[in-house]
């Protein structure tokens, strides 16, 4: 740790498109993350972040080749998933009807549209705080955040924050070391950059 921020930051390449840009969000904040691509690149990280653009089957078949659902499984250290990488970690996902990492207990169901109603869900949306978290310190309402998904998580007892588009659904989850951003803080201007310093400054109980 330096000054209160973890410079051990694995950062997990699971075939997303916006690993360079969440790399590129960290080193604004002081921070070279370096990219894991298999569970050894793990070992002696102080936070783990799994960000994540796709679908849930390929994401999970490349996690199980590489040994990373096993590795994430066993982690002490805080571990954030970002968009698909918050989605892997429940119990399964809707999306190619696929177990996925189950550190957090629920499923992971497809968002309905209607007339007026777009999904994928995609552009900027409001956060509602549902309870606090060390995570949300320094976010005031109203606060926006950057959404592009058309798979959700319900409002459980591990929101956070939710956000509605439709339904409520689950925009930032924490359970223990395990949290969660349904939307991109990297694209989310200082809502996003406020989140992501918080992870890293993060000491879960």
């Amino acid at each position: 740790m330096k000054n209160g921020i973890a410079n051990d930051v694995a950062l997990i390449d699971a075939g997303g498109a916006n690993l360079g840009s969440v790399r590129y969000a960290l080193e604004r904040l002081g921070v070279d993350a370096r990219i894991v691509r298999d569970a050894n690149g793990l070992h002696g990280a102080q936070r783990v972040i799994l960000p994540g653009v796709g679908a849930a089957a390929p994401a999970m078949a490349l996690l199980r080749e590489r040994g990373l659902d096993v590795a994430l499984r066993a982690l002490d250290a805080p571990l954030l998933g970002i968009c698909l990488g918050m989605q892997l970690l429940f119990d399964a996902s809707e999306e190619g009807d696929v177990a996925c990492l189950g550190l957090l207990p629920g499923t992971v169901r497809r968002m309905q549209g209607s007339a007026g109603l777009r999904v994928p869900h995609m552009g900027w949306n409001t956060l509602e705080i549902i309870r606090e978290s060390a995570l949300l310190d320094g976010i005031a309402m109203p606060a926006h955040a950057y959404f592009v998904h058309g798979y959700a998580t319900p409002v459980t007892d591990d929101c956070i924050a939710s956000c509605t588009h439709g339904d409520p659904f689950a925009a930032c989850v924490q359970r223990g070391r395990i949290a969660g951003m349904q939307f991109h803080p990297e694209r989310s201007a200082d809502v996003g950059s406020t989140l992501l310093s918080n992870f890293l400054r993060w000491n879960p109980e």
